[in-house]
C-alpha cells in the first residue's frame, strides 16, 4: 500500500508542477499589463505601499511623520481605520470611528507598559459604526517601547493581529533607522565641535600676539590681521549647517594663511589652482582647513627652513578633486594608519582622523582621505567630493558684517 501511494506521488508531482506553471503562464488579467499574475500584482502593490509610507517615518515618530503615514499602513492592512500613538496621545487617526480615541488610550496602558501586542472589544452606542475590535502592536526602539500601531475592524481576526504585529515590526525599524540618523548627526555635530575646540588656544595666541605685534609698528596692518582673525573665527564657529561650499571654506583658508602668513613671513609659500567651475560644490564643513593646518604644522613650526603648499581643487567629471601638498617633514605611513584607525593621535591628527571619518560618513567609504607620505618626503592629502548628493546642501555664505 505504501509503494502504491508513492508511485501516485511521483506520478502526481509533474502534473502539479505543469499546473503550476500553467497557471502563472494564462494567469495575468488584462488589466495589469506587465505586472503578472494577481499574486505578484498583489506584491508589487504591497511593497509600494510600503515605500511610501517609510520616508516619513524615517524621520521619527511625530504627528507630522504619523499623518502621512497612517493612510498607507491602514492601505496596508486592509481595515476601517488605524492610529498611531506615542506614549500619552493619539498622533493620527485614519479611516472612521475617531470616537473612539479616548477608550484607545485607556485600553493602551497594559500593551505600552509591558511591550505586548493585545486585542480588545471596543463599546460604541453608535448604532452604524462599524469599528468594534482594537488590535494593539507596540512600536519598540531598542528594546523601549515608543508607542502603539492600533488597527481597528468590525470584529475580531487572527489574522488581523498576526498581521497588525507585522507592520508593528516595520514601522519599529523605520523608527530605529530614524534613531540611527539621528545619533549619527549627533556624531558629526560633536566631531565638529572637536574640531572647533582644536582650533587651538595656541593658535588664538600666537595669532592674537602677532596682530598686537604691529599695532604700534603698523596700525593699518594690525587693523587687517584683526578683521582676518574675526572673519576665520565668525566662519569656525558658525551654529547654522552641516555643510558649506568649497568658495567659503577656501575663503576661510585664505583668512587662516593671512594670519599664519603675518607670523611666519616669507618661510611659507602657498600655491592655490582652483578651476571656477568647482567652486559652487557642497563639502562638509570645516573639511579642508585641518587638512591646510595640517600641512602648516608639518611644514613649518620647529623648522627654520622655508614650506611650499599647494592646494589644488579641479573638476573630474561628476566629482572635484582637492589635494592639498607639502614639502615639510612627512610622516611615517605606518604611523598614519594608526591615526586614521583612531590609535594614536599626535599633534595634528585628530583633524586628519576627523576629516576621513565624517567624508566616509557622508559620502561612504569610496570617498576617504587618500593620503601619500613619507618621513622627510612631504605629504600629499586627496580629498574627492561629488559635486551632487542626495542630503548635501550648503547652508549659504557667511558675510563680513
Amino acid at each position: 500500500m505504501s509503494g502504491f501511494l508513492a508511485g501516485l506521488c511521483v506520478a502526481i508531482l509533474p502534473l502539479l508542477a505543469a499546473g503550476f506553471w500553467l497557471g502563472r503562464r494564462t494567469a495575468r488579467p488584462q488589466n495589469l499589463g506587465d505586472l503578472g499574475t494577481p499574486v505578484e500584482h498583489a506584491t508589487f502593490e504591497t511593497l509600494h505601499t510600503a515605500s511610501l509610507a517609510a520616508p516619513p517615518l524615517r524621520a521619527g515618530l511625530t504627528e507630522e511623520t504619523a499623518r502621512k503615514s497612517a493612510r498607507r499602513l491602514r492601505s496596508l492592512l486592509g481595515t476601517d481605520a488605524l492610529c498611531l500613538t506615542d506614549l500619552k496621545d493619539v498622533l493620527v487617526w485614519d479611516g472612521v470611528g475617531g470616537h473612539h480615541r479616548t477608550e484607545i488610550m485607556e485600553l493602551l496602558a497594559g500593551p505600552l507598559e509591558s511591550g505586548r501586542g493585545e486585542a480588545f472589544p471596543l463599546t460604541c452606542a453608535t448604532p452604524d459604526c462599524p469599528v468594534r475590535w482594537a488590535v494593539v502592536a507596540p512600536l519598540t526602539v531598542d528594546d523601549r517601547v515608543h508607542g502603539a500601531l492600533v488597527a481597528c475592524a468590525p470584529r475580531e481576526s487572527a489574522v488581523l493581529v498576526r498581521a497588525a504585529g507585522e507592520v508593528a515590526r516595520w514601522v519599529s525599524v523605520q523608527l530605529e533607522l530614524a534613531d540611527l540618523d539621528q545619533s549619527r548627526t549627533r556624531l558629526i555635530e560633536a566631531e565638529i565641535k572637536a574640531l572647533r575646540a582644536q582650533i587651538s588656544p595656541h593658535f588664538i595666541f600666537n595669532s592674537l600676539a602677532v596682530i598686537a605685534s604691529f599695532v604700534r609698528t603698523d596700525p593699518e596692518r594690525a587693523r587687517e590681521l584683526l578683521l582676518e582673525f574675526a572673519d576665520f573665527t565668525r566662519y569656525s564657529f558658525r551654529r547654522h549647517g552641516d555643510f558649506t561650499t568649497l568658495a567659503d571654506e577656501l575663503h576661510a583658508i585664505d583668512h587662516y594663511l593671512a594670519l599664519v602668513r603675518a607670523r611666519f613671513g616669507d618661510r611659507l609659500s602657498v600655491t592655490l589652482q582652483i578651476a571656477p567651475e568647482v567652486l559652487p560644490v557642497a563639502l562638509p564643513f570645516l573639511c579642508l582647513q585641518p587638512l591646510v593646518e595640517n600641512a602648516v604644522k608639518h611644514g613649518l613650526e620647529g623648522k627654520a627652513v622655508k614650506c611650499r603648499i599647494q592646494i589644488t581643487a579641479q573638476d573630474a567629471g561628476a566629482e572635484a578633486l582637492v589635494v592639498i601638498e607639502d614639502d615639510g617633514a612627512g610622516m611615517d605611513p605606518v604611523l598614519l594608519r594608526r591615526i586614521l584607525a583612531g590609535e594614536d593621535s599626535p599633534s595634528g591628527g585628530i583633524g586628519l582622523s576627523n576629516v576621513d571619518d565624517r567624508l566616509r560618513q557622508v559620502y561612504g567609504d569610496d570617498y576617504g582621505l587618500v593620503i601619500e607620505t613619507a618621513p622627510n618626503a612631504g605629504m600629499k592629502v586627496t580629498a574627492r567630493l561629488p559635486k551632487y548628493q542626495p542630503g548635501v546642501h550648503s547652508a549659504g555664505r557667511l558675510t563680513r558684517e
